[in-house]
């Protein structure tokens, strides 16, 4: 639907998924004007009703299939577990709708390389809800390595690290089948996404990584924030990794995440650039909204440490999807069919074959 100058018809939207990610995409959505959420999809009937009468959608299914079937949808939102994410997807897409898809893409590059493929075909957008790196301090980080020469950026440490917050022990998050792993492909995916964007989006070639669960398996470090629970799934994925990811650039990227480790009790965020004339860091503890950033260089030979003042508000969430909603209607779609996200998938994937085989394995 290209762009004419006047004023775009609404954009149709159905919503599938029930729990955080499905109702902040249905929040984000109903917020912008000429978007209308028309369907919302779920098969907990009372968070279904309740959703649907608080919001005033209009139709309601319990099957997302009867949702994506409608023929008067431009967009289906997913934000479900993440094995249906590549089925739910190929569908709408399939059907000539646009997605717009929680992370990760898919729980394997495989299923990551077929909703890419869908797209291209259907030659309609699949965005993912990066919406870490729309945080203000990361777009702030962004403008400064554009105007600032750091030198070659030669080495990143990115991680996600907690102290107690597996989501849901017992649910589908410790689920191999259904999640696809642990933190690494839960909160990895914007560790790897940050660090690559800050970087200019080089390639990773290899991989060498370790992955444990040892509190996980012995039914230590839940959150008791979690409002993920219904099951009492085995613990089958990884509490802890940590990854080298080679560039093609020849640099290389320290990728690490937690869930759950006898370590600091702070939940922090944490990317760091080494550059050959200086470098920078984001730092976010307990999901901080000031103070954030250093930048590090030298005057006279000396070290200095700026600490510039950038307050990060919330609704980085609404920032990728009104982002995604511009791509939509500007009918310019051949280099949104999620290939990025599929990249990051891609070395997902090798981070857990790595860690199993004990060897660095090449991204595929």
């Amino acid at each position: 639907m290209p762009d004419t100058g006047s004023a775009p018809e609404p954009l149709r939207v159905g919503v599938v998924g029930l729990g955080f990610a499905g109702t902040t995409a249905l929040d984000a959505f109903s917020s912008l004007p000429g978007v209308e959420v028309v369907a919302i999809a779920g098969q907990e009937q009372p968070r279904l009703d309740e959703l649907a009468d608080s919001r005033g959608v209009p139709n309601r299914y319990h099957d997302w299939e009867d949702l994506v079937a409608r023929d008067d949808l431009d967009v289906v939102t997913v934000g479900v577990p993440n094995h249906l994410h590549a089925p739910i997807a190929i569908a709408a897409l399939s059907s000539g709708k646009h997605v717009f898809c929680e992370k990760p893409l898919a729980p394997t590059g495989g299923l990551a390389q077929s909703m890419v493929d869908a797209a291209r075909k259907a030659d309609r957008v699949l965005e993912i809800a990066f919406n870490h790196r729309r945080r203000a301090d990361v777009q702030y980080l962004r403008r400064y390595l554009d105007e600032h020469d750091i030198g070659r950026i030669y080495h990143a440490r990115s991680s996600w690290r907690r102290r107690a917050g597996i989501p849901g022990l017992g649910s589908w998050f410790t689920n191999r089948e259904m999640a696809g792993g642990g933190p690494m492909v839960d909160l990895g995916p914007h560790m790897l996404d940050i660090a690559l964007h800050l970087m200019d989006e080089p390639r990773v070639e290899r991989v060498s990584a370790v992955a444990y669960g040892e509190l996980g398996r012995g039914g230590r470090g839940g959150s008791t924030a979690a409002k993920t629970t219904g099951g009492n799934r085995a613990f089958e994925v990884e509490d802890f990794a940590s990854a080298l990811l080679r560039l093609d650039t020849g640099g290389s990227i320290h990728l690490e995440t937690s869930w759950a480790s006898y370590s600091a009790d702070e939940e922090d965020i944490s990317v760091e650039l080494l550059g050959a004339t200086g470098g920078v860091r984001l730092f976010i503890r307990d999901y901080a909204t000031d103070g954030t950033i250093r930048l590090y260089g030298e005057e006279a030979g000396a070290p200095v440490v700026t600490i510039p003042t950038v307050h990060v508000p919330a609704g980085h969430h609404l920032a990728v999807i009104r982002e995604f909603v511009a791509t939509v209607r500007s009918g310019q779609w051949a280099n949104a069919y999620g290939d990025y996200a599929l990249h990051r998938s891609r070395v997902i994937d090798a981070v857990y074959q790595s860690a199993e085989e004990h060897r660095e394995v090449e991204v595929a």
